[in-house]
C-alpha cells in the first residue's frame, strides 16, 4: 500500500490547535502577573506609585492589544491562494541583469523545488499536486496541502502559513511585562510567567534580527537558504531585490501610519501587486 507522506504532514494542524491554547494561557497568565498582582496593587497605595502602576498597565493593554490583533491576523487571514485555473496574463522575459532562480539562469527552478521538482522551467510554472498554475515565488506547503503565494514559511504557533498577504501581521508581534508580588503564590505566578515571556521574547528578537534580513533583501526564507547555496556558485544579484527602500514597501506598504499596524491602506493595496502575491516587479 503506498503511503503518501506529504498527506501525513497536514497532521501537524491539530498540533497547532494545542498551540493556540498554548498562547492563550500564556496571555492570561501574563496579564493575571502583571496587571492584577504586580501593577493593581500599586493603584491604591496612591502618589507616584500610582502614577506608574497606571502608566505600566496603559502600555501592557497597549501591547497586549496589538499582540492579540496581530496574532489573530495571522490565524485567520489567508496568507495567498492561487486562484483556479490560474494562468499569467504575460510571461515576463528571463532578467539578464539579476538572479532568475525560477527560469533561464539556474538548471533548477526556486518554486519547483522539493516534490514539485519538474527541472528548468518556465518564470511561470505548474503544481502537480494542485494541478493548477503556480506563480513567482509561490510553493506549494505539505501542511495546507495548497500552495501559498510568496510562502516564507508554514508556522506551527499559528496553524497557518506565511505568506504575501499575511507576512506583515507575522512581523507585528510582541509583548512587554515587570515583576512584583507579595505572597509566594503570586511570586510563583509571577517568576512563570517572567521566564517564559523571556524565552518567548529571546526566540522573537532571533526571529526579529532573521526576518529584517529577509525584508531588507526582499527575499523569503525558502529563497533564502536557495540563494546560498546558489551564491557559492555565482556572485549575482537577486531579481527581485529592489532596494532597501523598496523592498520595505513591498511588505509594509508606503503609509508610514500604518506601518506597524497589521493592516494596509486601500492605496497601497491597490498599487503594490506584491501585495497581492501574484505579481512581483524586478530590477
Amino acid at each position: 500500500m503506498d503511503i503518501n507522506l506529504f498527506k501525513l504532514c497536514s497532521g501537524l494542524k491539530v498540533l497547532g490547535y494545542f498551540m493556540i491554547l498554548l498562547v492563550a494561557a500564556i496571555i492570561a497568565v501574563s496579564y493575571y502577573a502583571v496587571v492584577v498582582i504586580t501593577c493593581g496593587p500599586q493603584l491604591l497605595r496612591g502618589g507616584v506609585h500610582s502614577f506608574f502602576g497606571f502608566s505600566i498597565i496603559i502600555l501592557f493593554h497597549i501591547l497586549l492589544v496589538m499582540l492579540v490583533w496581530s496574532y489573530v491576523m495571522v490565524v485567520f487571514w489567508d496568507p495567498g491562494s492561487v486562484p483556479e485555473n490560474w494562468r499569467s496574463v504575460s510571461v515576463s522575459s528571463s532578467s539578464s541583469s539579476g538572479v532568475n532562480l525560477e527560469a533561464g539562469t539556474s538548471s533548477q527552478s526556486l518554486d519547483n523545488v522539493g516534490p514539485d521538482a519538474r527541472g528548468p522551467s518556465r518564470s511561470v510554472g505548474f503544481c502537480d499536486r494542485c494541478q493548477n498554475g503556480k506563480p513567482p515565488r509561490c510553493h506549494h506547503c505539505s501542511v495546507c496541502q495548497r500552495c501559498v503565494l510568496k510562502m516564507d514559511h508554514h508556522c506551527v504557533w499559528v496553524v497557518n502559513c506565511v505568506g504575501a498577504r499575511n507576512y506583515k501581521f507575522y512581523q507585528v508581534l510582541g509583548q512587554s511585562q515587570r515583576n512584583h508580588s507579595s505572597s509566594p503564590a503570586n511570586l510563583a505566578i509571577v517568576f512563570l510567567a517572567f521566564v517564559i515571556n523571556l524565552a518567548f521574547a529571546l526566540s522573537l528578537l532571533c526571529f526579529i534580527v532573521m526576518h529584517s534580513s529577509l525584508v531588507s533583501s526582499n527575499t523569503t526564507s525558502i529563497e533564502k537558504n536557495m540563494l546560498q547555496v546558489y551564491e557559492k556558485k555565482r556572485t549575482v544579484r537577486w531579481k527581485y531585490d529592489l532596494g532597501r527602500k523598496k523592498n520595505f514597501e513591498q511588505v509594509f506598504g508606503t503609509n508610514k501610519a500604518l506601518w506597524f499596524f497589521p493592516l494596509f491602506s486601500k492605496e497601497d493595496s491597490d498599487s503594490i501587486p506584491a501585495l497581492h502575491g501574484l505579481d512581483f516587479p524586478t530590477c
